[in-house]
């Protein structure tokens, strides 16, 4: 039965291994989604978004009753609080007048318990409904500053996927390259054998093995590194895989972007605390406005236990509070805040022109990275159409070792090259797309 068991098993994990070793690696948009749902980076931001909306709440609370329940214990024999305790107690009798003045002088300890509610309800406080107004707008800047992180995360996914890209390439080009090393090894030794070659042809060719052998344990351990780092962005500890396609992007005139540069995020978020600077401004000048709140209260006190009630008593009142000298603090305060205003209007314009200029150079970017495509691609047909012709000299005899292991040290620098200028031309697409705020759109993700 055991055997049985262990056969029926062996056969079952020998039929899904291949299905397991097919699972598919992750593209570089399904990269981008899952770093934008579980990167570190972003659910941080996202509880900082969350936590800066609560500030509305807090500035609307100001303009909110605010409702006051207290209760205090009191043991005295102070003249002045012993007289009105007692008439608070509703126990103020004929009696205690009967012995004044000695009495009022020297009264004996009394106890004192006291339940208050009170409300107050701001009317008119202009600071207040300005307070309001800032919140608002800084929750709606910090919103924007949540978009480019978002967009700023995607572009970090998009750098580290094609660099793993890249690792991976480089590996079958390094393997390429071992392979074709081990054959002229073969063919080197074949000729020596055969007393056609030389022995040190033999060692050179022998040297080369071993140095594309370092070279493939090198790519090895970068495309290692590269898996993790891509890993980290997407919030895992572990490696990952990819499947290494990625989508055409578009190349649009420069007008373009530069025109849609012009709503990004961070100068949306600039734009609006720039106008929050205004607000200051007018949240400091309210400081010498006047305001006015209404309120009331009821009162009980007993001698003998908490929230007893043998006295009680209300009062209802309206309050005109208004500012009409700080000290000179008032003023200082708004000159304070025009100069922070002028300041956010100098770094917002500094802004735009840093913006424009990267788009500029992003878009020179794309344009050199396509030259590079088009002579890197060029530039694999010559090596590869030049070791073909030096392995075909040396295999008749016409030309030395030496010109076949440079003729291939040309092919394995040109097949790397291919692979470098067409993933820096995709970097150089998502650049342009970063720097003009387009790259989540672009990429197709909402």
């Amino acid at each position: 039965m055991n055997r049985f068991f262990l056969l029926v098993l062996g056969i079952f994990l020998f039929a899904v291994q291949p299905v397991l070793a097919a699972a598919p690696g992750l593209s570089v948009t399904g990269a981008i989604q899952e770093a934008l749902n579980n990167n570190d980076e972003i659910k941080a931001a996202s509880e900082s978004l969350a936590a800066g909306k609560e500030e509305i709440g807090v500035a609307n609370s100001r303009l909110l009753p605010k409702v006051t329940l207290e209760e205090r214990a009191l043991r005295t024999n102070n003249p002045g609080y012993v007289f009105s305790t007692k008439m608070d107690q509703g126990r103020f009798t004929l009696q205690d007048l009967q012995g004044a003045p000695d009495t009022f002088n020297q009264p004996g300890l009394i106890n004192d318990f006291q339940t208050t509610v009170s409300i107050m309800q701001p009317v008119v406080a202009k600071e207040a409904d300005i307070g309001i107004t800032m919140a608002r707008q800084e929750y709606a800047a910090q919103q924007a500053d949540f978009i480019r992180k978002r967009e700023e995360v995607a572009f970090a996914v998009v750098q580290a996927y094609l660099s793993l890209h890249t690792a991976a390439e480089y590996k079958t080009a390094a393997e390429t390259a071992l392979v074709d090393a081990r054959e002229h090894l073969r063919i080197a030794d074949s000729r020596y054998k055969a007393g056609l070659g030389l022995y040190s042809d033999m060692l050179r060719a022998s040297t080369a093995v071993t140095g594309a052998e370092e070279k493939l344990v090198s790519v090895q351990k970068n495309l290692t590194v590269a898996k993790r780092q891509l890993g980290l962005l997407l919030g895992k500890a572990e490696p990952v895989e990819i499947d290494g396609s990625f989508p055409s992007l578009p190349l649009r005139d420069i007008g373009y972007y530069t025109n849609t540069a012009k709503a990004r995020a961070d100068v949306k978020a600039l734009e609006l605390r720039c106008e929050n600077s205004q607000n200051n401004v007018n949240l400091k000048a309210a400081g010498n406005l006047p305001t006015f709140s209404v309120g009331a209260g009821y009162q009980m006190n007993d001698p003998d236990k908490p929230f007893g009630s043998a006295g009680d008593n209300w009062q209802v009142m309206a309050v005109l509070q208004w500012n009409v000298f700080d000290g000179t603090r008032t003023e200082h305060e708004s000159r304070k805040a025009r100069r922070q205003l002028e300041e956010s209007r100098i770094y917002l314009d500094g802004l735009k022109k840093k913006v424009a200029f990267q788009v500029y150079e992003a878009f020179a970017g794309v344009e050199e990275a396509a030259k590079n495509v088009e002579l890197a691609q060029a530039a694999l047909a010559s090596a590869a159409e030049g070791k073909r012709l030096v392995e075909a000299r040396y295999q008749n005899s016409l030309s030395p070792i030496v010109d076949v292991l440079d003729a291939q040290l040309n092919l394995d620098n040109a097949r790397a090259g291919v692979v470098e200028k067409e993933n820096n031309y995709r970097q150089a697409l998502t650049k342009l797309s970063y720097s003009s705020g387009t790259l989540l759109t672009d990429f197709a993700i909402k």
